[in-house]
């Protein structure tokens, strides 16, 4: 069974982990979905993460797949202790708008469409898919802390943001004594991306070498791709790996990260994707790994991690590269 805990800085309870939810709605139907999120709940999970745009890449889904079947199955229970969060400000893939889209308009539209296709009346966690880097902060931040004052929002938080770019915004927003981005949904796991590759398919900004003091300061981590993509458990099974996932964790370091994966997997008597959970729900500063899973045991697995807790020697035993 999953705990809760208070994301730092907010009234939020949520769940040690996070369910993502890019696959509902067009990958798996609306009664797969139920079952999956209420094996979820089962488990004590709480903490669901969508976004406006996912689902939209698959022409015949409709649009804003995710968010609908989530909406779906909110229809049948109880809104209470669930924490809702989506993204917004991201490309509009349906109509093909490949500008950048992380501006207070283009968001305003994405977050009204948000709450229409979850069919609720406020979200808890609101996040900017991406950064418009270009662009100063104080208009975008003025603009969600508008839309948390108006209560369309709880909290609102950074997704792809860099770590300097959050410090900025945050700062702006105390200057004017207002609360700012509360947490970071960055993209984190056991294996070391190989940059280039990663980028090519829209993963930047990795969490090492860029947001460990932001995360120390007390900002928490929301871990997205927090398995790899499965990399390591399909090393662990010989099965194939695909050329997009191969290329994206090319690095020599993840040989070294694998082997204390088996070593620590077989000395706790667990899974690889146990140790690869365990290795961010482990961390010392709050975080919070959002994995994914296309079937209610699938789930079930995943929440196993939740009872592992590794140890400072064994964290630096998976990072020794």
């Amino acid at each position: 069974m999953l705990s809760k805990v208070t994301l730092n800085n907010t009234d939020l309870s949520v769940s040690q982990l996070c369910y993502g939810t890019n696959m509902l709605g067009w990958m798996l139907d609306q009664e797969t979905s139920n079952a999956i999120l209420d094996r979820f709940a089962e488990l004590g999970g709480n903490f669901i993460d969508t976004a406006r745009s996912y689902g939209d890449w698959m022409p015949d889904a409709p649009k804003g797949a995710s968010e609908r079947a989530i909406g779906g199955w909110l229809k049948n229970r109880s809104r209470e202790g669930l924490v809702i969060s989506t993204k917004g400000g991201f490309m509009d893939l349906r109509a093909g708008d490949y500008r950048n889209r992380c501006t207070p308009e283009d968001v305003a539209q994405d977050l009204s469409e948000s709450l229409d296709h979850l069919g609720i009346d406020t979200i808890d966690l609101y996040w900017l898919h991406a950064d418009n880097p270009e662009a100063p902060v104080q208009p975008i931040v003025d603009a969600l802390i508008g839309h948390r004052e108006a209560g369309r929002i709880r909290h609102f938080g950074a997704s792809n943001w860099a770590a300097a770019r959050i410090r900025e915004a945050n700062d702006y927003a105390a200057s004017i004594g207002k609360q700012g981005f509360v947490a970071s949904e960055t993209f984190w796991g056991l294996a070391v991306p190989n940059v280039e590759a990663a980028a090519q398919q829209g993963y930047v900004h990795y969490y090492e070498g860029e947001y460990e003091d932001l995360h120390a300061s007390g900002l928490p981590i929301i871990a997205y791709a927090a398995q790899s993509g499965g990399y390591f458990t399909k090393l662990a099974k010989g099965a194939e790996i695909g050329d997009a996932l191969k290329a994206r964790y090319d690095n020599p370091a993840n040989e070294g990260r694998f082997k204390a994966a088996q070593a620590l997997a077989e000395k706790h008597g667990v899974s690889i994707n146990e140790v690869v959970l365990s290795y961010l729900l482990s961390q010392p500063n709050q975080t919070i790994p959002i994995f994914g899973g296309s079937s209610p045991e699938q789930v079930g697995e995943s929440v196993k991690a939740a009872s592992l807790k590794l140890t400072a020697d064994e964290l630096a035993q998976l990072r020794a590269d």
